[in-house]
């Protein structure tokens, strides 16, 4: 494993900046003290900041030996916020504030950037700039959209951008990566069926929507098995149904709520289509009215297959061929696909480990992604911030795009 010295020299630092950042989670948006701390860093290693971008987002400029002038320029993505829910670790640097938790590892991200942003601060051996992207509000938010809205791209003149997630359960020392769709599409839809209420024993005298929305939860699943084409990913997950307040009365309504996730916007477009269709026309078949609302939140997360195999062989640089895996794809989703809509670049999975590394007061949990005993590991920050420095100056000496 080829670790940056310097990097390695300072990973005792940047972990206790890391764990700082763990003891004060701040929740979408509301990252003005992480981001105070993000700033401060950067501030104090001579690197230029622009602030308040997405709302608390931070972007510093890394300018190279010929400042900037050859108009190269490489965007790296790291995320801030925590998630609300409490954290079962009592030890030193666990959560200081009640129902709010960095859970998904978002303060290690945030520091593998800040390890990566010093070692490029003294080190300038390289021609164009360095973005680096503090991102706000990943967790729900939609962070990385606001940030673009806000003119990221049009500010800072990147021609691809790179994104990294701790991964739990896979061994140290490796990473994943691949082209195509990684993350999926993150969806919701609530639905609500509009009948008539009645006396429970008297149910002729109503409409009653409950037997509708139990057949629309078995027919929106045809819609995976009979419209969809069978090597297309897809789900859908009716995971609320809410109806009626005593047992002897017919409700008036019912509501049905749930997710859908895919991994291409094609088979997206299929699925909102069929289950508004399935959901008008069933309800009408029943005498019943239906109000069907779908908000796309996320769109699937998709890397460019350029970037994903020179991202691919950076890391086989620093970690060997056989540590670099295939990068499965997971249902989860990720705001980073934002990005990636608007530029080539590669989402990677870095491993977290067991959850050996846990220090004394961990949670009897898993270390798992949004598991109340979740920890980072630190022993990441030198190796993420290696791939960073690498990938970054590699990727200015022969860049995979040229506008």
């Amino acid at each position: 494993m080829k670790i940056i010295d310097s990097i390695l020299t300072d990973a005792a630092s940047i972990a206790a900046i890391r764990k700082d950042i763990h003891a004060h989670p701040e929740l979408c948006f509301q990252e003005v003290r992480t981001a105070d701390v993000v700033a401060k860093q950067l501030t104090d290693w001579g690197i230029p900041i622009l602030r308040g971008m997405g709302t608390t987002g931070v972007v510093g400029v890394v300018h190279g030996r010929d400042g900037g002038a050859c108009g190269r320029g490489v965007g790296l993505r790291a995320d801030m916020d925590a998630l609300p829910m409490q954290e079962f670790n009592t030890f030193a640097h666990a959560s200081q504030h009640k129902g709010k938790m960095h859970a998904c590892g978002h303060d290690g991200h945030t520091a593998m950037l800040l390890a990566a942003a010093k070692h490029l601060s003294n080190n300038r051996n390289f021609d164009g700039t360095v973005y680096l992207i503090f991102q706000p509000a990943e967790e729900g938010g939609g962070g990385a959209r606001e940030m673009i809205k806000d003119g990221m791209f049009d500010k800072f003149p990147m021609q691809a951008v790179f994104g990294m997630h701790n991964w739990p359960g896979a061994q140290v020392g490796t990473f994943a990566v691949s082209p195509g769709p990684v993350m999926a599409s993150s969806n919701e839809f609530k639905i609500i069926i509009r009948g008539k209420g009645s006396h429970a024993a008297l149910p002729h005298n109503g409409i009653d929507p409950v037997p509708v929305a139990c057949q629309l939860v078995q027919a929106f699943q045809t819609i995976i098995t009979r419209n969809k084409k069978p090597v297309d990913a897809g789900v859908i997950s009716v995971t609320m149904i809410h109806a009626g307040e005593a047992t002897n009365v017919v409700p008036d309504f019912c509501v049905i709520q749930g997710t859908v996730r895919t991994f291409t916007i094609e088979v997206l477009d299929l699925i909102e289509n069929r289950m508004k269709q399935i959901t008008e026309n069933l309800c009408a078949a029943f005498d019943t009215k239906a109000e069907f609302h779908f908000n796309r939140n996320y769109p699937p997360t998709i890397n460019s297959a350029t970037e994903a195999d020179f991202a691919r062989k950076v890391m086989e640089g620093i970690v060997g061929k056989d540590n670099v895996m295939v990068q499965e794809p997971t249902m989860g989703a990720e705001d980073f696909s934002f990005m990636l809509q608007a530029k080539p670049g590669a989402y990677c999975f870095i491993a977290n480990g067991d959850g050996s590394h846990r220090e004394m007061g961990h949670g009897a949990g898993p270390c798992m992604l949004h598991n109340p005993s979740y920890d980072f590991n630190d022993d990441l920050i030198p190796l993420g911030g290696t791939y960073w420095v690498e990938l970054a100056t590699q990727w200015l000496a022969n860049p995979t795009q040229t506008k």
